[in-house]
């Protein structure tokens, strides 16, 4: 039995933005379980992870029952698609069941998805099948594993129903821990109605709840645009350090937070390609991983669009000099952190003139080359003891490589430590373990077939990324020539 105090909800957003969401219910499920619970995510929410894995607790997850304290609630949204402005979309298969404050004192989004219908629902069942919700648990925690920000799964529970999407597949719902689900199309959702107000109202929001040291900046709707920017640089950067494809950088997919949205068409390459896509809708490769910086720019420039009139309300010619400068500056300081993920990757502690020379040629050798990205890392760091042969082998023609390997060995020079202390700081930070899209599918198949064991197994292996372990080799390599091109498709 769960206590009827067990979920502390504080719940801010539906007691401050009024006219901000939809309040609504959970559909009933028919015969709701809980598939996997996060017990470590449960303890930091400050929640019985015991009394949660019940089946009050698979009621709850579902969206048959709500709890004490919860204010269940639709938030409206809109977005840019592949491009194209929809000024109305929101959660369509969503439900903000409140906010808790977790063990550090921070807020954090409780929010189901695949519990039914809402208001902007547009047609859909607003349900979520099994596979896909699996996906978005499994892809989080291996972010978070791996030190990217990212939401996070709490639970995933089936409801017992069985949902049509290929053909009928389980029906599920996800529990979603964020540190908000505000997102560039929230602002976009009321500057479209011209309500101006209400996009005020947002900033100051999304100031108190995320950027609190701007609360009394004169220049404070500014200055939430560049630090929204910082965070989207760094975390770009964090994406394309380990090999992460989004598939869908829609601005209603872009948290305010800085936090990894929406885990649907993504994947991660297995071989480095720049115009590598996986999502089975981006025909044109406008999600592609190396075009990730500029759409994640050009999301930021439909931000401060709808700051304009916060940024300057007396002079508009002024707002608009300030924000394309300050749009204008993101390639910039997004190459920043890139190049100190990649530093840190190749086990410079700090970095030198010519050292991003040294980066951009490393993936030029890789270009073309059938190179598998993550490995490629690993084996510079085994390397270091002297034996090269499994990083050279993993290039189909490694004359450039060899020359970059010269001139690396020669920086390595100037860093402190011997080869076997370099290793083992380049060991911290590139992972043995990621989610395999072979390994990802033949998981939630096995799932969707009612066999979680494989699923369970995954999850172990991806939370803890850096370790060598015995026994897992099957997790470490790209898919067999059998498993053909690869395609994520939307679900959840």
């Amino acid at each position: 039995m769960i206590p009827q105090n067990t979920f502390a909800f504080d719940n801010s957003y539906a007691a401050e933005l009024e006219g901000f969401y939809v309040r609504c219910e959970g559909e009933s499920a028919p015969e709701p379980k809980i598939v996997h619970l996060n017990r470590g995510l449960a303890a930091e929410l400050g929640l019985d992870a015991d009394a949660l894995d019940s089946e009050r607790g698979a009621a709850i997850f579902a969206g048959s029952e709500a709890p004490e304290g919860a204010a269940p609630l639709a938030q409206a949204y809109a977005g840019h698609q592949f491009g194209g402005f929809s000024p109305q979309l929101g959660d369509g298969r969503a439900l903000l069941l409140g906010e808790l404050i977790d063990r550090h004192g921070v807020r954090r989004d409780l929010q189901l998805k695949g519990s039914g219908r809402t208001p902007f629902s547009r047609g859909g069942d607003g349900k979520a099948a099994l596979g896909p919700v699996l996906r978005e648990y499994v892809i989080g925690e291996a972010m978070f594993a791996l030190g990217v920000p990212t939401t996070r799964a709490l639970a995933a529970v089936t409801t017992g129903d069985q949902i049509m999407r290929q053909g009928l597949e389980p029906g599920a719902v996800l529990v979603r821990v964020a540190a908000s689900h505000l997102r560039v199309g929230t602002f976009q959702y009321f500057a479209a109605r011209e309500e101006a107000e209400k996009v005020r109202q947002l900033a100051d929001y999304a100031i108190r709840r995320h950027f609190p040291e701007l609360a009394l900046a004169d220049d404070r709707y500014l200055g939430l645009f560049r630090a929204v920017r910082d965070r989207q640089a760094a975390l770009v950067a964090q994406w394309l350090s380990v090999g992460f494809v989004h598939g869908v950088m829609n601005t209603d997919n872009v948290a305010v937070s800085g936090e990894t949205l929406d885990y649907g068409p993504c994947a991660f390459i297995d071989a480095y390609d720049p115009s590598a896509v996986y999502s089975s809708i981006d025909h044109g490769g406008r999600y592609a991983y190396g075009n990730q910086p500029a759409i994640a720019q050009w999301n930021l420039a439909r931000l401060v669009e709808t700051l304009l009139p916060l940024i300057d309300p007396e002079d508009s010619d002024r707002a608009v000099e300030l924000a394309t400068a300050e749009v204008d500056a993101f390639p910039d300081i997004y190459r920043d952190y890139w190049l100190d993920r990649m530093g840190a990757k190749l086990g410079l502690g700090h970095l030198e003139e010519g050292d991003p020379d040294l980066v951009d040629d490393l993936h030029d050798a890789m270009d073309g080359q059938n190179v598998d990205f993550t490995l490629l890392f690993r084996r510079l760091a085994d390397g270091l003891h002297g034996d090269l042969g499994p990083a050279r082998a993993l290039f189909d023609d490694s004359v450039a490589f060899d020359s970059w390997l010269e001139r690396w060995f020669a920086r390595l020079d100037h860093e402190e430590g011997n080869a076997q202390a370099q290793a083992a700081t380049m060991d911290q930070v590139n992972p043995v373990y990621i989610p395999r899209n072979h390994k990802v599918e033949e998981a939630l198949h096995a799932a969707t077939n009612g066999d979680i064991e494989p699923f369970a197994k995954l999850l172990a292996v991806l939370v803890r990324p850096f370790e060598r372990r015995e026994d897992l080799e099957e997790y470490e390599g790209p898919a067999p020539a059998s498993f053909g091109p690869y395609r994520t498709f939307c679900g959840t």
